[in-house]
């Protein structure tokens, strides 16, 4: 009996996870048609003032995140958070800090970059922020993020010298990171990354709720809040707190 209630449970959340991806991917000609900062696949960093706080703090939390680096191994995977990118990361070579997720604070992991976290609390609409690690010769395959109503930002904190062989396509668009430097893209664009060097590359990856006309802003706002409460997110949460327990 045991068994078949874990089996419905799983078929009721693939199934609850399936309709909602169906209902956000339906809403993004909308989204598209109300944003305050156009539809494109990279947009222009000078459009969000708040950039500037990061780029000139960026050593401050390269500092924390030194810290964190000395024990690199003991960071987990992404797919061990977040369950549903096995689809595109099966090994150890992708690593991530979470400060908040979905809106949803990691109390204990703040704590030991509370300069970091600071600094990404001062974002207007920031919902998610992780030290995202790529380990040498870690390729992330083609995909496209779940939601056109949030913004993804980069803010570059170790890049390897050869940074040419390290970078980030979103749609046709390809860029490479530079240390304390930003890219913003709209990650329901297809793109993938890599990481062909010898060293390690890091990120201080952040989603922020996309500036928007009135009253779609308020429906998105809305939307975003849904996701927050969706078995997708709740998942991550709960293994995120698990991890930190399993810290102490």
């Amino acid at each position: 009996m045991k068994s078949l209630i874990n089996q419905f449970q799983k078929q009721h959340k693939a199934f609850a996870v399936h309709q909602g991806e169906k209902l956000v991917r339906s809403l993004e000609d909308l989204i598209a048609k109300y944003s305050a900062v156009g539809d494109g696949a990279f947009f222009e960093v000078q459009h969000f003032p708040w950039v500037g706080l990061l780029e000139t703090n960026w050593k401050t939390i390269r500092a924390e995140l030194d810290n964190l680096l000395k024990d690199v191994y003991s960071i987990p995977n992404f797919q061990d958070i977040s369950t549903d990118q096995i689809s595109i990361t099966q090994d150890n070579l992708w690593k991530t800090y979470f400060l908040y997720g979905y809106g949803y604070k990691s109390e204990q992991n703040c704590l030991r970059c509370p300069e970091t976290t600071r600094l990404v609390e001062q974002i207007p609409g920031m919902k998610t922020a992780f030290f995202s690690i790529l380990l040498p010769h870690k390729t992330i395959p083609e995909h496209r993020g779940p939601y056109k109503g949030l913004l993804r930002y980069h803010l570059g904190l170790k890049v390897p010298a050869a940074a040419e062989q390290c970078g980030i396509r979103v749609g046709s668009g390809v860029r490479h990171w530079q240390e304390g430097k930003s890219l913003i893209f709209d990650d329901t664009f297809p793109h993938s990354a890599w990481n062909h060097t010898d060293d390690i590359r890091v990120i201080l990856f952040v989603d922020f709720i996309r500036p928007m006309r009135a009253p779609v802003a308020w429906f998105n706002q809305f939307m975003i809040q849904l996701i927050a409460w969706s078995p997708y997110v709740q998942s991550g949460r709960k293994n995120l707190l698990e991890w930190e327990a399993r810290q102490k």
